[in-house]
């Protein structure tokens, strides 16, 4: 076993949580399946996403959804061919197989790669609206000073912070849903070079009902998200579910794995006993915030009122339209919302 990929190796028998936990300890999107001494492939975060969006729970072996059909590279092979499986794969590494199929080494991208080159992506030409107009009363005493949205991350913003990751897949126009201390949050952006418009919320609309203002000025899907989380996960693969799935909404959801410092007691009829469970470990799917939305949807959201995503979303169902979940890890979610949190991001 090589040693730049030992903390990164993951045995078949583990199951999708554990791969997704490791994932996040390493920080790190792929693992490496080694049944013993045996190299077996990668797996990634995409295997776990596509494996939970079929239906397979958390607690499944890798084993029964491990793709074997990986593309790898072998002994022999040129640089420039490596390169191009690199790009068009965009992989972050790159496996080199002997003719046994062993593992005889592990290509980087930094290896292969100037710092400055970029994996290949479509750009996703997507607009973008962020709701902004929330108060941050879970950040005061920070937001009795700035708004939520300029609460700053290091030399940026959290505002800055979102868009600079939109941009970087070619989603550049954005539509920012304002409110408390919406001339700050203008007058900062007014020199950033973002292609920006406001939506001003004169009075609380809920998380969602600002959209109305946008009737017959977006004709695509587009991304709504709030302006208090991060989410390290490429856009581009939350999109292409949404489009092959043929949602009406994509809920972007993270998995949360929750300890219960307690046995946990079952009882039946009389209050007899029948199960005791020592400290289990329970994992649910939460919503981030983050969403994808067909256009037409814009529509459905009434003008002026109070109107909550959990309307909408409730008014789809009952029609019987698609809402689906895309799962990314726990890590890769950041809540900015409260401060604690905060004081987590900017103590890193």
């Amino acid at each position: 076993m090589l040693d730049k990929i030992r903390d990164r190796v993951i045995a078949p028998e583990n199951t999708l949580l554990e791969a997704m936990k490791a994932m996040d300890r390493a920080a790190v999107k792929i693992l490496f399946v080694f049944d013993g001494e045996d190299f077996l492939g990668i797996f990634t975060i995409g295997d776990i996403q596509r494996a939970v969006i079929a239906g397979h729970p958390l607690s499944d072996r890798i084993d029964l959804v491990f793709d074997k059909d990986k593309i790898y590279a072998y002994t022999g092979e040129s640089d420039a061919s490596i390169r191009e499986k690199m790009k068009r794969l965009r992989a972050e590494c790159m496996p080199v197989l002997d003719s046994d199929d062993r593992l005889v080494d592990v290509l980087f991208w930094k290896e292969m790669f100037l710092v400055t080159d970029a994996a290949p992506k479509e750009p996703l030409g997507l607009p973008v609206v962020i709701m902004a107009g929330g108060e941050g009363t879970r950040l005061r005493p920070l937001t009795n000073v700035f708004p939520k949205p300029l609460v700053p991350i290091g030399e940026k913003t959290i505002l800055e912070e979102i868009m600079d990751r939109f941009v970087a897949v070619g989603c550049s126009k954005f539509f920012i849903s304002v409110g408390y201390k919406a001339d700050i949050i203008e007058y900062y952006l007014s020199g950033k070079g973002y292609d920006t418009e406001f939506i001003r919320e004169d009075k609380p609309l809920g998380t969602i009902g600002s959209i109305s203002m946008l009737k017959g000025r977006i004709n695509t899907p587009f991304f709504v998200f709030n302006c208090d989380l991060l989410i390290d996960q490429d856009f581009t693969d939350i999109y292409e579910y949404h489009r092959t799935s043929g949602n009406e909404i994509t809920i972007v959801t993270a998995v949360k794995d929750i300890s219960i410092p307690y046995g946990v007691v079952r009882t039946g009829e009389g209050g007899i006993l029948t199960d005791i469970e020592e400290k289990p470990d329970t994992t649910f799917l939460v919503n981030t915030g983050c969403y994808i939305l067909e256009p037409d949807l814009i529509d459905e959201v009434p003008s002026g009122e109070f109107y909550h995503i959990t309307d909408l979303i409730d008014k789809v169902r009952a029609r019987g339209g698609r809402i689906g979940c895309f799962p990314v890890s726990e890590k890769s979610w950041t809540d900015i919302g409260t401060f604690d949190e905060y004081l987590k991001i900017i103590r890193r």
